[in-house]
């Protein structure tokens, strides 16, 4: 019996020493045993462009307090208990340089890799080239402006260069203008004769008719940001745009989360209870009370009630979380998409360049058809749009104050959950009214920001850049205004 297992055994030994030969036979050497076959050797430059997607929307959409407060800012939201960011405390938490590593090493630094590996692919067509670079280059153009118009000088001629690490810091408006130019080269370059990316591109998968819109319409938001302080550049900028844009609440340009992690909508990973037991943010009195008076159709969709109502929190202040509407489940819904631009941006942008006599038009009808894009893209109906409009003080000719006071007003309602975007406009527009906390334990002198100081990473590791970039700004203060911020 035990031989016969002895047997046995020197058999299966000699199968598996005959099969490792058969094996390293068909290898050069050991090494080509140490290979993870589940990661892929290379990356692509499709891979990069989506992952780029995804870091650009998250680094807009989060509600995380370390890394994106802009919804407190434009007093959309109030905080419950932590009250250092709705008082604009800068430093408490790394904010600074949450957005600028997103910006830098999760976006920018992707599409930078992506264009080398296509531009190196001597497979691909021209036309196949011009596209894919054209489709990187809107994202890019897209992720420097939120850097330049959020912190004014950055690191941008310089900044990709991994043999210099203290780059110098650019001229914010020097670097805009760059970005308008490589936006319209950019445009220019989508073709119908060759490939977009395809499934990678988690936008529009491939549809270049799309991409073209999505280019203009980035035009149109980038040229009125230099209205005031270009006005002759904006017309020109704005003109050429207007007649290419969205036409459509089909035409959004979004990104589509997902109901898992780690791929779904950041609100939901920091808000919803299946995923967080955390209670930070209720609603503020500031945005709700006015929603409130105009019987806004959207208030179902986008907040919680107490007691059968709708009521705001004190913006500035400490609140009890169950005694204030909250965002509701369609906002923290996992699978709500991330919005890089929408149609109803585009309407009160149209509003407002025929306002400025940049193109012609009635803007009152771009108004409405705005707010109308905004109520049904949340579920609202048409009837309830024209309800909203017939109403006085939201009608255009009878709403109070200039152009700037109800596009300014109505578009800070419409950028609900876009905190950065409104932020932006808030700053541009100078409507609504918007007034620091004030009284109690609220410390005397804050201002609600109007830029992000830079990370303080950046006075270590490059501080003699750094220096003269605060100097040319005016000061490194969320009280500096940038360039393009006249009034």
């Amino acid at each position: 019996m035990l031989n016969s297992v002895s047997n046995k055994n020197m058999k299966k030994s000699l199968i598996v020493f005959l099969s490792f030969l058969l094996l390293t036979g068909c290898v050069d050497s050991l090494d080509d045993y140490n290979v993870d076959t589940k990661k892929a050797p290379t990356v692509t430059a499709v891979t990069l462009f989506s992952n780029s997607l995804k870091g650009l929307i998250d680094a807009l959409v989060t509600p995380n307090v370390s890394n994106n407060n802009y919804r407190l800012y434009v007093q959309q939201w109030a905080e419950t208990t932590y009250l250092d960011e709705q008082r604009y405390n800068l430093t408490a938490r790394a904010i600074p340089q949450a957005l600028w590593q997103s910006m830098y090493r999760d976006v920018i630094s992707d599409l930078t890799e992506a264009k080398r590996i296509i531009n190196e692919n001597t497979l691909l067509t021209p036309e196949t080239k011009s596209n894919q670079l054209a489709q990187i280059e809107i994202v890019e153009v897209l992720a420097w402006s939120v850097l330049v118009n959020t912190f004014g000088d950055v690191p941008y001629t310089e900044a990709m260069d991994p043999l210099n690490p203290l780059p110098k810091f650019d001229d914010a408006k020097t670097v805009y203008y760059s970005l308008l130019d490589r936006l319209d080269a950019a445009i220019l370059q989508l073709n119908t004769t060759g490939t977009a990316f395809g499934t990678g591109d988690l936008i529009y998968k491939g549809d270049i008719s799309k991409w073209r819109k999505f280019g203009n319409s980035l035009k149109l938001r980038l040229a009125l940001v230099i209205a005031d302080s270009d006005p002759a550049k904006a017309k020109t900028l704005v003109a050429a745009a207007a007649p290419n844009v969205f036409t459509a609440n089909a035409d959004k340009a979004v990104f589509p989360y997902v109901a898992t992690p780690p791929n779904y909508n950041p609100v939901a990973q920091n808000l919803n209870p299946t995923y967080s037991t955390r209670q930070d943010y209720v609603i503020t009195s500031v945005f709700i009370d006015p929603m409130n008076e105009l019987n806004d159709p959207r208030r179902q969709q986008w907040f919680t009630t107490v007691g059968g109502v709708y009521k705001g929190g004190a913006y500035g202040f400490a609140n009890t979380y169950a005694d204030f509407s909250k965002v509701g489940p369609k906002i923290t819904d996992p699978t709500l998409e991330g919005v890089f631009l929408d149609y109803s941006e585009v309407e009160f942008n149209l509003a407002e360049a025929i306002e400025r006599g940049f193109i012609t038009g009635d803007a009152a009808e771009h108004y409405n058809k705005a707010i109308t894009a905004s109520i049904t893209y949340w579920g609202g109906s048409a009837a309830d749009a024209a309800a909203y409009l017939a109403q006085p003080k939201v009608a255009y000719a009878t709403a109070a104050g200039d152009y700037k006071q109800k596009i300014g007003f109505q578009k800070w309602i419409a950028f609900f959950n876009k905190g950065w975007e409104a932020w932006v406009e808030w700053r541009r527009l100078d409507y609504p009214k918007l007034l620091p906390p004030t009284g109690g334990s609220a410390p005397a002198g804050l201002q609600i920001p109007v830029r992000i100081i830079y990370p303080i990473v950046e006075q270590t590791l490059n501080p003699n850049n750094l220096k003269a970039a605060s100097t040319a700004i005016g000061g490194d203060l969320a009280s500096t205004k940038l360039w393009w911020d006249k009034f």
